[in-house]
């Protein structure tokens, strides 16, 4: 099992000074750490349709970026060339490991784990991302330099690729096997293989005001929710028709402040809307699909693994009431049945003991059926 490991500071001294203030390079953050998948494998990944893949290279000193699925790599070289595949933690149990590590950030704001396959020389180039970043380096070694936040100009230097313009290094280091880059939203960076290499990005991104809005209208609209129109009886004569007076905008805001205050509402679509995956999960859906019963003498003999990926959140404003959001849905099975949608949600992997109560509620077992129907746990055997 991967172990994080913080030699010059502790956890809390992380989270107080570096998370989402500024980059660091934690030294042996995995000890020994081997690679988690071949690049063999990687490669089989980038030939799905379903797998969201990149290469990026130059052509005549000019970026180039494909996407995939690939069928072949001889025509790019031995040199100059990456290969990036996102959420390998959708597909690979070993790479989902990679995500436990980091458990002392909720996972709803967890994004995937891409890797990145890199001959000598090879790279994507000077880039700023939206999102929290640690680049665990795989096998192979791999220089990094990273900026600092600032005024920094963004151009195309491809249709795909959103390069910046050259900065100041505040941080200039060759990354070994087990080291750990920590890079916040907004630094400039750029990461050129010195021979090759594999690198494990594990990311955490936040949702924009803008995202949270349009996802609230559109749940609101999917609900058939927020229909009263505004009222304004015994309202007093206007003296100017083309104004919005004071008086009116209030009620304009009140009327959609009074859906930011319905907290069951708001947690309810939090919950669904967090919950849904970006990328496509490797469902295994049963062949032959279990009964309740059957899943329950199943479970008395093996614990069900939750699938690589999949998002399963509670909020405290509902979870007492045995409320929880599996993949963009909510589910509701009552007071009893608060322990196990906790264990649902918190645990990796599930036992009738972390279930407990759950497993005597009809509906919670139908609906743990169906979720092991369809793939979204499965028995490892």
């Amino acid at each position: 099992m991967l172990q994080l490991t913080l030699n010059d500071f502790s956890l809390e001294h992380f989270m107080e000074h570096y998370w989402q203030q500024k980059p660091v390079v934690i030294r042996q953050g995995f000890p020994h750490f081997k690679d988690l998948i071949s690049p063999e494998d990687l490669a089989g990944l980038a030939c799905e349709e379903e797998v969201e893949s990149r290469r990026v290279f130059k052509t005549d000193d000019k970026w180039q970026a494909e996407v995939g699925p690939f069928e072949s790599y001889g025509h790019l070289g031995k040199t100059g060339w990456s290969l990036i595949v996102q959420a390998v933690n959708h597909w690979s149990p070993e790479v989902a490991e990679l995500v436990k590590p980091f458990a002392f950030i909720p996972k709803w704001r967890l994004d995937d784990v891409m890797i990145s396959y890199s001959t000598p020389q090879g790279g994507v180039g000077p880039h700023i991302d939206l999102y929290d970043v640690f680049i665990c380096q795989g096998s192979g070694r791999r220089n990094w330099r990273v900026g600092d936040k600032g005024e920094h100009r963004q151009f195309a230097a491809h249709a795909a690729l959103l390069h910046v313009d050259p900065f100041e290094a505040i941080i200039d280091v060759e990354l070994l096997p087990g080291d750990i880059l920590y890079i916040p939203p907004g630094f400039p960076h750029d990461g050129v293989s010195l021979e090759t290499s594999m690198s494990f990005s594990v990311g955490f991104r936040a949702k924009s005001a803008c995202d949270m809005l349009s996802g609230l209208a559109d749940y609101v609209i999917d609900k058939e929710l927020g229909s009263t129109l505004l009222a304004d009886p015994q309202r007093p004569i206007h003296q100017h028709q083309g104004q919005i007076n004071a008086a009116d905008f209030a009620r304009i805001k009140a009327q959609l402040q009074s859906i930011l205050d319905n907290d069951t509402l708001v947690a309810d679509f939090a919950g669904s809307f967090l919950s849904k995956t970006k990328c496509v999960l490797d469902l295994q859906a049963l062949d032959a699909p279990l009964e309740p019963a059957e899943l329950l003498a199943a479970l008395a003999e093996q614990p069900l693994v939750r699938t690589g990926g999949l998002r399963c959140f509670y909020l405290d404003a509902t979870v007492a009431q045995g409320v929880c959001y599996v993949d963009g849905e909510r589910y509701a099975f009552g007071p009893a049945c608060h322990p196990a949608v906790l264990a649902l949600c918190d645990e990796e992997s599930l036992t009738p003991a972390l279930l407990g109560a759950g497993l005597q509620s009809p509906a919670f077992v139908s609906a743990l059926a169906q979720w092991v129907n369809g793939g979204y746990w499965y028995f490892l055997d």
